[in-house]
């Protein structure tokens, strides 16, 4: 009898937010393939927009076929992600030279069997919330983390810093990408979280989780962080993507 993964539902969202003429932010969600992204470009212009774009194309080519059954594969294949798009990006960039500096983050948060896999790159973030407690499971690769890691600075310092947009790892910079890769066990009942830095620069981690406990289907959460990343003044396009383990 051939295994099945356990149910999961998935909702994604985006928003140019208040001030940003164009969005330079993707999601993509694959139900069939077992995985979910977020990935926010920088680099000005248009050229935002392709590194993130050819980060999802890249993770839609190496996830075709994903079944989930193997927790090995299934790194493999986040791994080879970034790898592949690290690689398209900077060969891009040699063709293009006018969009030097072109790049992006991203999280890619992928489910096998028993487990949940999540590849880490920049300051887009993975939360899960589980047994009504959140907790951040990426760490920032940004300037303003060091700083806090370091004691230099204290927590509240660090939402308002003038160069906490300042990040120090991106897909498509460098030759080779300094990946993170997290896994861990999932449950029935645990909410992920993918979301870009337009969230968590607006609203904290309280607000993040009252959103995501307050009644109301996935779509609703969706919209209810955007709206308040919006309200909160919307200094940069907004993502989400809430993936709930039924």
């Amino acid at each position: 009898m051939s295994q099945e993964l356990s149910i999961i539902n998935y909702h994604g969202a985006t928003d140019v937010g208040n001030v940003r003429t164009n969005n330079e932010d993707v999601f993509y969600i694959c139900e069939a393939c077992h995985y979910c992204l977020v990935a926010d470009g920088m680099g000005g212009a248009a050229a935002g927009e392709v590194a993130s774009q050819i980060f999802t194309d890249t993770a839609k080519a190496v996830f075709t076929g994903h079944d989930g059954l193997s927790e090995e594969n299934t790194i493999a294949r986040v791994q080879t992600t970034f790898k592949l798009a690290n690689d398209k990006i900077l060969k891009h960039v040699g063709r293009n030279p006018h969009d030097q500096g072109m790049g992006c983050t991203a999280d890619l948060l992928a489910f096998s069997q028993d487990s949940f896999i999540i590849g880490h790159v920049g300051d887009s973030r993975t939360y899960r919330l589980k047994n009504s407690t959140l907790k951040q499971l990426t760490k920032d690769h940004s300037l303003v983390q060091e700083q806090l890691d370091q004691g230099l600075i204290s927590p509240e310092e660090a939402r308002r810093h003038a160069m906490r947009n300042v990040i120090l790892r991106a897909v498509g910079v460098n030759a080779t990408v300094a990946l993170d890769i997290l896994k861990g066990k999932k449950n029935p009942g645990d909410l992920f979280l993918l979301c870009s830095d337009g969230l968590t620069d607006m609203v904290g981690d309280p607000a993040v989780f009252s959103a995501l406990c307050a009644d109301g289907n996935l779509s609703e959460k969706s919209a209810a962080l955007i709206q308040l990343a919006k309200q909160a003044g919307g200094k940069d396009n907004v993502t989400v993507v809430l993936s709930a383990v039924v």
